[in-house]
């Protein structure tokens, strides 16, 4: 095994600059990602989908980006609750599940059009549910599992904001 095999890159390939793909082979992958998108500065007010099937990795990944960010503290998924507020150094997070969102009053009765208006990084797993409420995001995480450990990624930015986050990961 050579070293470039041991050190594999996080973005293996870029088509466009608004679109990478990425092959990660198992969680210190998905962690070095994380810190690597920790590190962008402009992450501090950007709106990020995850897109995958159920056990993909789109929690995994933002339990990682969220200790790379400096989190303490338990960090549960916000599958039951839709969303939970995190605080970071100077940073204010919001990560939602929209897996079990049903109801369209549900999004201006818990006030996440007033999150959505406020500055603080946002994180949304399963966004399709909540698709004509929530504006565009930033940068789209497609996670595919290939098999136990290995996954294909797919970044997509939609914003300048989320193409400069995309520049600012390196392979």
């Amino acid at each position: 095994m050579t070293a470039a095999d041991h050190h594999r890159p996080i973005v293996e390939s870029a088509t466009a600059l608004a679109l990478r793909h990425a092959t990660w082979h198992g969680e210190d992958d998905t962690a070095a990602f994380a810190r690597q998108l920790a590190a962008q500065p402009q992450l501090a007010n950007a709106f990020i989908t995850l897109h995958g099937d159920l056990g993909a990795g789109k929690t995994t990944l933002v339990r990682h980006l969220l200790r790379a960010l400096g989190v303490q503290g338990r960090i549960k998924s916000p599958t039951y609750a839709v969303v939970e507020p995190h605080e970071a150094p100077g940073l204010h997070i919001w990560h939602f599940d929209f897996y079990r969102f049903n109801d369209p009053r549900e999004w201006e009765d818990a006030g996440f059009r007033d999150v959505f208006a406020s500055p603080g990084l946002k994180l949304a797993e399963w966004p399709e549910k909540a698709a004509a409420l929530i504006p565009a995001a930033d940068v789209a995480i497609f996670i595919e599992a290939l098999d136990e450990e290995a996954r294909r990624v797919t970044l997509s930015a939609h914003t300048p904001l989320g193409q400069q986050l995309l520049q600012g990961l390196h392979p």
